[in-house]
């Protein structure tokens, strides 16, 4: 089973950006059908998602952690009109957190999601 999450600071930013999380699984599943923007290198990946009213090429970019098996973590977000695309120095502190993300056991998984610190994103139906 796949373990879709997003961190806290990208869930606050999600919520202002008008980002759902039907959105964002919309996207998840789109990636685990190989339509990935790009492969950063260091377990990171961008993904683009549309805001509501909006394509995809004028809308967000997305930045996940992901071991491309069973864990898929939502880290950063960014309109394209806020921001061209991440710098090297920010992609190097992505790729350091993804890797401390992809290491955790799943009980440590499951303790960050009870104290908040990573947020699961459900299928409606699951809701």
């Amino acid at each position: 089973m796949e373990n879709c999450l997003k961190t806290r600071n990208f869930s606050k930013w999600a919520a202002k950006a008008g980002l759902s999380d039907r959105a964002l699984k919309a996207a998840f599943h789109e990636i685990l059908n190989g339509l990935v923007d790009a492969d950063l290198g260091g377990g990171v990946i961008k993904k683009r998602v549309a805001l509501p009213g909006r394509g995809k090429s004028g809308s967000t970019r997305t930045i996940l952690a992901t071991n491309k098996k069973d864990r898929w973590i939502f880290l950063f977000g960014f309109e394209k009109n806020e921001l061209g695309n991440i710098s090297s120095k920010e992609l190097e502190a992505l790729q350091l957190l993804a890797g401390d993300l992809l290491k955790l056991t799943k009980k440590q998984v499951n303790m960050a999601i009870k104290d908040g610190a990573l947020v699961e994103i459900k299928d409606e139906k699951d809701n």
